[in-house]
């Protein structure tokens, strides 16, 4: 095995993910090969993986990445390497004051009664959806429901946690993207918008559903995967580092806890590595394989 070549992690646009590939990273060290991080959207992961340039992804999540993830695995482009234990969910959300302010949430039909109080303009009658520049169908959706809301994509991650805060501050109603396993599961109470339940048929059928006539007329998964993939290559080139992705599993306090050392306790990514790592040592421990070690 090769310990002079160097191990490619992409790094995405959210805290998680990023302190975990760290994390990962670290572990990798141990083994004693090079690591070299790649900043990178999740949508140019894939053809990166296919090609090696990259050796893996730690966080594969169903709703945002499940098309573009099994296109390439149906086409052997990439291997799975698993799931995690954690189950996650990725929907609009709105912080726990809001439910007061409309009536009727969590049901999605609450939404239009009160679209102009999610308005982004103070005479506004549409409402607002704050999003990132992910693969979702908030559009297909708004358009399928008939709602009154208008989509607003942010650049990152932290503009998206500052327009919570600044209508936190006002006690302003906000609705917008959020996912669990998330620093929110800890520290900022809120809700899931209940659209009408997945089922994968409203994704490709137009007669399922409340619109007839379109898709997508459907809320996502509630209970979603969370998956890891790799290189092609990986396992016959990097047996102990393909076995050791195997046995990576986050449970969703992992998650939760990675995304918290950054967010909400203003560690760097690489300091949050660090102090997860120390926390959660016993489970590293049973990850990695002593015949491996450096």
């Amino acid at each position: 095995m090769n310990k002079s070549a160097e191990i490619v992690i992409p790094l995405n646009n959210w805290a998680s993910q990023r302190v975990l590939s760290y994390a990962v990273g670290d572990m990798i060290k141990h083994y004693g090969f090079a690591v070299s991080y790649r900043d990178m959207p999740a949508r140019d992961q894939w053809g990166a993986l296919q090609k090696g340039l990259i050796h893996f992804q730690i966080e594969i999540w169903q709703q945002s990445m499940a098309g573009s993830f099994n296109r390439m695995l149906d086409n052997q482009y990439i291997v799975d390497l698993g799931m995690h234990d954690a189950m996650v969910r990725e929907e609009w959300w709105y912080p726990e004051y809001v439910a007061a302010l409309c009536p009727g949430l969590p049901d999605w039909k609450a939404l239009n009664a009160c679209a102009h109080l999610f308005s982004a303009k103070p005479e506004g009658t549409k409402g607002t959806f704050y999003t990132i520049d992910w693969d979702y169908q908030d559009a297909d959706l708004i358009r399928a429901l008939g709602l009154n809301f208008t989509i607003e994509r942010l650049s990152n991650e932290a503009e998206l946690w500052q327009k919570l805060e600044q209508a936190s501050d006002r006690n302003q109603p906000i609705v917008l993207i959020n996912w669990t396993p998330n620093w929110t599961d800890f520290y900022r109470p809120g809700q899931f918008v209940e659209f009408p339940a997945y089922e994968k048929a409203c994704e490709t059928e137009a007669s399922w559903g409340i619109n007839r006539n379109l898709v997508n007329d459907c809320g996502n998964p509630q209970q979603g995967w969370l998956r890891k993939a790799g290189w092609p290559g990986l396992e016959k080139t990097y047996p102990c580092i393909y076995n050791l992705l195997k046995q990576v599993n986050f449970s969703q306090n992992m998650i939760a806890d990675a995304s918290a050392l950054s967010i909400i306790e203003g560690h760097s990514e690489l300091q949050a590595a660090q102090l997860w790592q120390t926390k959660y040592a016993p489970e590293i421990a049973n990850w990695l394989d002593p015949t491996c070690l450096n």
